[in-house]
């Protein structure tokens, strides 16, 4: 299960993972560090990084340069305390929102796909959730569009667990009409 950022077979218990940047000439830079598997992300129109952190119950936000360098590193919304435990059914016990998936809409909002809660939430800084929809499935990624931007589109799907994933094909492709169009 390393791949959910801990490994049950070795009890190493959870890890942070990073983010890298890779440049136009092919350089690898690593840009942020111990991020709770960090997911989804958004660039807002003032030149924020936000990225969901699906481990850490959390979103975090960086000032991104003109070169590509994270800086004023922040939460940016907070929905739970950070994980711990060494065994899948402590570390998701412990889950508020596993912020996978997002968008950023026209208010500065971000829609955010809660992977392990089977809902859509949208948050505004600071972690204010402003609404929530439910698709009746798990959902793992969003994005806003439609001929006015009012369409919030989510990837569902039964469960997240690859093994099961790759046999079956329930997964589908829903659409909500919300208030707030696309950023």
């Amino acid at each position: 299960m390393g791949n959910f950022g801990f490994d049950l077979m070795s009890g190493s218990g959870l890890t942070t993972a990073a983010l890298h940047r890779v440049d136009p000439d092919g350089t690898v830079t690593e840009a942020a560090g111990d991020l709770w598997f960090p997911n989804g992300s958004v660039i807002t129109p003032d030149g924020v990084l936000i990225v969901n952190e699906t481990l850490g119950n959390r979103c975090t936000a960086f000032d991104l340069t003109a070169d590509g360098t994270l800086v004023n590193r922040r939460v940016w919304a907070e929905f739970g305390p950070l994980l711990s435990g060494t065994t899948e059914a402590e570390v998701f016990g412990q889950i508020k929102v596993a912020a996978d998936g997002a968008c950023l809409d026209a208010e500065g909002a971000l829609w955010v796909a809660d992977a392990v809660g089977g809902r859509l939430l949208r948050v505004k800084a600071g972690g204010e959730i402003a609404d929530e929809l439910r698709p009746g499935s798990g959902v793992f990624a969003c994005a806003l569009g439609g001929a006015d931007g009012r369409t919030l589109y989510a990837c569902v799907a039964p469960d997240f667990f690859e093994a099961s994933r790759m046999a079956a094909r329930e997964g589908s492709l829903v659409a909500f009409r919300v208030a707030v169009p696309a950023g």
